[in-house]
């Protein structure tokens, strides 16, 4: 088969086996999550401690990620894929069995390096194994589970860790992994090996030094406060300075680590910049929802769950509906409506109370996930719509970090917003607490506080605590929607799909 031909035999039995691969990277993004606690209590961490389970992983994907279109270049892609199923499901077992914070760390690293290719590899093989007229469904299932995945993830894990043991969120890849890995073998085509491919060291240790530096910032920064801390300026002048020397590099040697004709197809380029942004809104919502209803509304772990699963309910739907709608409809047009639905939910989000029903956030949920399914697939399928197929294992590679990186971003700022915010309009409101004030003076001659007693005084300050948040988190909605709106003009940087000419055929 050529590259990118699109002549796949068994076609289905290779959909449904990358999307298994797909599946449970992208649920190990989040499942733990929610499982940390009872991690904590079982190792006997610290909450510092605890939280390199998720650093760990994020940066060895991160650092490993643009590593795959090398590796498939020098080895194979089916051997790759392969191999990459197998070590991450075998480590998601150590993972399960660990004794010890030093192992389950070190496993979850692991997990990292494994899984750090499983996701651009699925959608490589998924855009190489379906003609260029049907890459919109193809895109629209491999959607399905890169978007799902992280949704659905808190709500299967805190299942799991509540009915089960929190051993479970990691066991649980054991089955689809298995199948996975039968099913890549049996029906996935291998790819011509490059034996003549070098490894461009100096560049992928310029990239690693720069990814790892920007996420252990990231993930740091907010409990070290932020540029108050010498270890997140160093981290931040490394991040920069390692960057500057990749690029450098790159566009300087003779084989560099990533090819600079990627970012000569426009599409590619503003594609990377789209999904960026798309990346900030994906999980930085699912960031501030959780601690929302559950340290203001007072909802049990489990409800917050169920709560929010139609999210991703609607996203599979606008899916099905854009696969169906490819090739009849330009790209462009459901990006656009994809970002006003996005923006439409967010902007109802902005109107937020602590008296909001469920029945709110779940239709605030779905016109969300409509609205980043309908942005998703199209813009997954028009980026790569112009790229030679010989780019895709590194494109595919460098959609998937941007998108992460993205995420990675936009839980920082809104979190790191949300500490500001509460705390501006906490002072804010302390302002209007004074002896002139209509309302306290009614709280106070009504019983509701005793301004006499430590005790009163406390209650005092704990409810304008509590309204300082709500409106930090209204607020923080209201930043997403503008970054949101910010993403609209973009679209008129891609170039429309009837006008694009045939992607090139590697013989």
């Amino acid at each position: 088969m050529s590259a990118g031909t699109g002549q796949t035999p068994h076609r289905g039995f290779v959909t449904v086996s990358v999307m298994l691969a797909t599946i449970i990277q992208a649920l190990d993004t989040t499942i733990a999550n929610v499982a940390l606690p009872h991690m904590q209590g079982s190792m006997g961490a610290t909450q510092d401690q605890i939280s390199w389970v998720l650093t760990s992983y994020i940066v060895a994907a991160a650092i490993f990620m643009p590593l795959t279109g090398f590796l498939s270049a020098r080895f194979g892609r089916k051997r790759l894929f392969i191999w990459s199923v197998v070590g991450f499901t075998a480590v998601s077992m150590l993972c399960g069995a660990a004794q010890s914070l030093d192992q389950i760390v070190l496993f979850r690293l692991l997990q990292g390096v494994f899984g750090a290719s499983l996701v651009p590899l699925s959608q490589s093989v998924l855009l190489d194994s379906y003609p260029r007229e049907r890459h919109g469904a193809a895109m629209a299932l491999w959607g399905v589970g890169v978007m799902v995945g992280p949704i659905l993830g808190p709500m299967l894990g805190g299942w799991l860790t509540e009915y089960y043991n929190w051993r479970w969120v990691f066991y649980i890849n054991l089955p689809f992994g298995l199948l996975a890995w039968f099913g890549i073998a049996a029906y996935v085509q291998e790819t011509p090996v490059d034996g003549t491919r070098r490894f461009d060291l100096l560049g992928f240790a310029f990239l690693s030094l720069a990814i790892g530096a920007l996420q252990m910032m990231l993930d740091r920064g907010e409990s070290l406060d932020w540029f108050a801390s010498p270890e997140i300026v160093i981290e931040a002048v490394l991040a920069g300075l390692a960057f500057y020397l990749f690029l450098a590099h790159m566009f300087t040697h003779e084989h560099p680590f990533i090819e600079p004709g990627l970012f000569r197809d426009r599409n590619f380029s503003v594609g990377l910049l789209f999904i960026f942004l798309v990346g900030i809104i994906l999980l930085a919502t699912m960031a501030l929802l959780p601690p929302f209803m559950q340290h203001l509304m007072g909802y049990p772990v489990i409800d917050v769950g169920l709560l929010l699963a139609p999210r991703g309910l609607g996203t599979m739907i606008a899916m099905i509906t854009v696969g169906r709608l490819s090739g009849r409809v330009d790209a462009r047009y459901m990006i656009l409506l994809g970002l006003l639905l996005t923006s439409l939910s967010l902007w109802e989000m902005t109107r937020f109370t602590t008296d909001i029903t469920g029945w709110d956030i779940v239709r605030t949920g779905i016109t969300q996930g409509v609205g980043l399914g309908f942005i998703f697939v199209p813009l997954s399928t028009i980026t790569f719509a112009t790229l030679a197929p010989r780019y895709r294992n590194e494109g595919t590679a460098l959609f998937s970090l941007m998108r992460n990186i993205g995420s990675s971003i936009g839980i920082s700022v809104v979190i790191t917003y949300l500490a500001q915010r509460t705390q501006i309009n906490h002072a804010a409101f302390v302002d209007y607490l004074n002896p002139f004030s209509l309302a306290l003076r009614q709280a106070v001659e009504s019983g509701t506080y005793d301004l006499s007693t430590p005790q009163g005084l406390l209650a005092l300050n704990g409810e304008v605590t509590r309204q300082a948040a709500t409106l930090a988190y209204l607020q923080d909605f209201r930043l997403m929607m503008w970054i949101t709106l910010i993403a609209i003009p973009l679209i008129a940087l891609l170039r429309a799909p009837q006008h694009m000419p045939p992607p090139q055929i590697q013989e």
